[in-house]
């Protein structure tokens, strides 16, 4: 229980932290959202741009078997090595973003 504690401690850091960063263009809300109930992590952009509505999902991580996935960067961070920066060990992130053929061929865990 320690580990997922920390590890939910420092994903939403993370988030926190990764939210401070506002993109250039248009009026747009960065939001992170954490539902630490069932581990589903995410930032969401939402506003507008000139007469378009501005909707998405840069970033979305959860942590399932004490393993954090990143289920999605849009980002041009490195969330697996911030994490890994921050105590995460490699065994402990999954791509989830890769198919599960590929996994095996980076550094994190398969799954």
């Amino acid at each position: 229980m320690e580990k997922l504690e920390k590890y939910r401690h420092l994903v939403q850091e993370f988030l926190l932290e990764y939210s401070k960063n506002k993109p250039a263009y248009g009026e747009i809300e960065v939001q992170p959202i954490f539902d630490t109930v069932r581990d589903h992590y995410q930032i969401v952009y939402l506003g507008w741009e000139n007469e378009h509505l501005i909707h998405s999902c840069p970033i979305h991580i959860d942590i399932k078997s004490e393993k954090i996935l990143i289920q999605w960067n849009g980002t041009e961070v490195d969330i697996a090595e911030e994490l890994v920066m921050n105590g995460v060990a490699k065994k402990d992130i999954v791509l989830g973003f890769q198919t599960p053929f590929m996994r095996k061929f980076t550094e994190y865990s398969v799954g």
